[in-house]
């Protein structure tokens, strides 16, 4: 069923929307605030320090021996092909040769270009074997130790060489992405924030590329550290799609939500419209992770195109994929894979969510008892409906949001022009009112809403400054009336929850 024939002011009511999916909607998986890697950036070592963000190691040139006539391999060896030999031995055997006693390892094969991968460092154990295997550097750089050695927090480094093998013997442990992302290391994110991938999401490098995006970024508004983490959010005005399959443009209006865990893990969502070339009408909406350290968020977008149509193959495609922002902030690049034929294998990077935080729902919320004492009524206005029609959860009539204002005794302001009311007519016939958008308060502070659920059921989330004056919004204690008739658009009011 479609709602193109109701009012406005229905297609509108719920303002306050996580993106695209409604309130029963499942299918991505339940993300919520987590991803939090084991291990830091880069990996630690047990017996050389720590490599930083982009592969720097903490090991002196020739790599630092442990005792018992240990040798480390040249630790993180710099680009340009250089390349650890064993350094000295430890021992009785003498200069460049294994004594007995003592351990060589011989550091990591190099790749393309003669570079180690930057970030990962190995290092051995005290005994008397002599390491002869080689810590290979696969793509995205995951060093793992030769014979007898074992790699402690062994973490993916980014721009590794691709290649490179497993050493026999080594062991490793839990790590995390960093430089490029382009780790072949399979990110397992945490239960709750689960991208409709569970087991893990692959390495996108080892699928095809299917389409790539650019986003034109017309704004950021940093919401500072909220009840989930710290909460940027990017509004998008445009862009384009390119791709064999897929060409076209990105509609203005979309949404980007960054979040920043205490651990440094990074969690994502994008909610975006496309229009292909030939004019169908397609909605999208991202789901990211990203270990600590690593700027280049792994994404799989959940896409609902017609099931009919030269785009059906989006509905049912595993699509996996990364973004990543310019320096500038005014650009984002979503590039995506086709990961259908990949399985999502060893080695794993598993994201943990910091502990005694709320998780943020990828599904609506929903909660139950009567209005209270009002707390603010918001006049919403509007754009022209946008549909999308008979897609794979059914029909979508989205009413992008253009502005308005706020008043109330306890807040008042405006309404940003940005986001939507993503209302679904799913195919059983029930209708989901799914609603996001950003509040600016007289006195600077940001808000985001989501008002999300059936017609008279609509609960609305806020997020917000945890120490600023509207951290009271973010209890989620309050309800949210039904759109009425309001100028250029709809009204509502928001009540506290008795």
């Amino acid at each position: 069923m479609t709602m193109t024939g109701l009012p406005k002011q229905l297609l509108l009511v719920s303002i306050f929307g996580l993106a695209a999916v409604g309130c029963s909607q499942s299918n991505s998986g339940g993300p919520s605030t987590g991803g939090t890697p084991v291990a830091g950036s880069g990996g630690t070592t047990s017996a050389g320090g720590t490599s930083g963000h982009g592969g720097s190691s903490a090991i002196a040139s020739g790599g630092a021996a442990e005792s018992g006539g240990m040798t480390a391999s040249g630790g993180g060896l710099g680009n340009g092909g250089i390349r650890g030999t064993g350094g000295a031995t430890v021992g009785t055997g003498g200069s460049g040769a294994v004594g007995s006693g003592g351990i060589s390892l011989a550091g990591g094969s190099t790749g393309s270009g003669g570079a180690f991968a930057t970030g990962g460092s190995t290092t051995g154990r005290t005994g008397g074997t002599s390491g002869a295997g080689t810590g290979g550097a696969g793509s995205g750089g995951l060093a793992i130790g030769g014979a007898g050695g074992t790699t402690k927090t062994g973490g993916n480094s980014g721009d590794a060489s691709a290649g490179g093998a497993n050493g026999t013997g080594g062991t490793t442990t839990t790590g995390s992405d960093s430089g490029t992302g382009a780790s072949a290391a399979t990110i397992v994110p945490d239960p709750s924030w689960t991208c409709g991938m569970p087991d893990g999401i692959p390495s996108p490098g080892l699928g095809t590329l299917a389409f790539s995006v650019s986003l034109t970024v017309s704004a950021v508004h940093n919401v500072g550290n909220t009840q989930f983490g710290k909460r940027r959010q990017l509004d998008v005005s445009g862009g384009t799609i390119t791709g064999d399959k897929l060409k076209g443009t990105v509609l203005t209006g979309g949404l980007d939500y960054e979040l920043t865990l205490s651990t440094g893990a990074m969690e994502l969502e994008e909610v975006l419209i496309l229009k292909t070339s030939d004019n169908v009408t397609i909605f999208a909406r991202v789901c990211g992770v990203a270990a600590a350290g690593d700027s280049l968020i792994r994404i799989v977008p959940d896409i609902e195109a017609p099931t009919s149509g030269s785009y059906a193959w989006l509905n049912t495609s595993k699509l996996v994929g990364t973004r990543t922002v310019d320096s500038a902030g005014s650009k984002i690049t979503l590039d995506v894979y086709d990961v259908s034929k990949v399985t999502a294998g060893d080695p794993k990077v598993q994201l943990k969510d910091p502990a005694g935080v709320p998780n943020v729902s990828w599904d609506c919320v929903t909660a139950t008892g009567t209005n209270g004492a009002s707390v603010f009524t918001e006049n919403v206005t509007l754009g022209s409906t946008i549909s999308v029609s008979n897609a794979k959860r059914g029909s979508r009539n989205i009413i992008p949001i253009t502005g308005g204002t706020t008043t109330g005794s306890k807040e008042s302001g405006k309404i940003l022009n940005g986001g939507a009311d993503y209302q679904l007519a799913a195919t059983g016939g029930s209708t989901t009112l799914d609603a996001r958008y950003t509040l600016e308060s007289s006195d600077g502070y940001f808000i985001i809403v989501r008002n999300c659920g059936p017609m008279n059921g609509l609960t609305p989330v806020f997020e917000t400054a945890s120490d600023g004056p509207y951290a009271f919004l973010t209890t989620g204690k309050f309800l949210s009336s039904a759109p009425g008739s309001g100028s250029g658009g709809v009204s509502i009011t928001f009540y506290e929850r008795k």
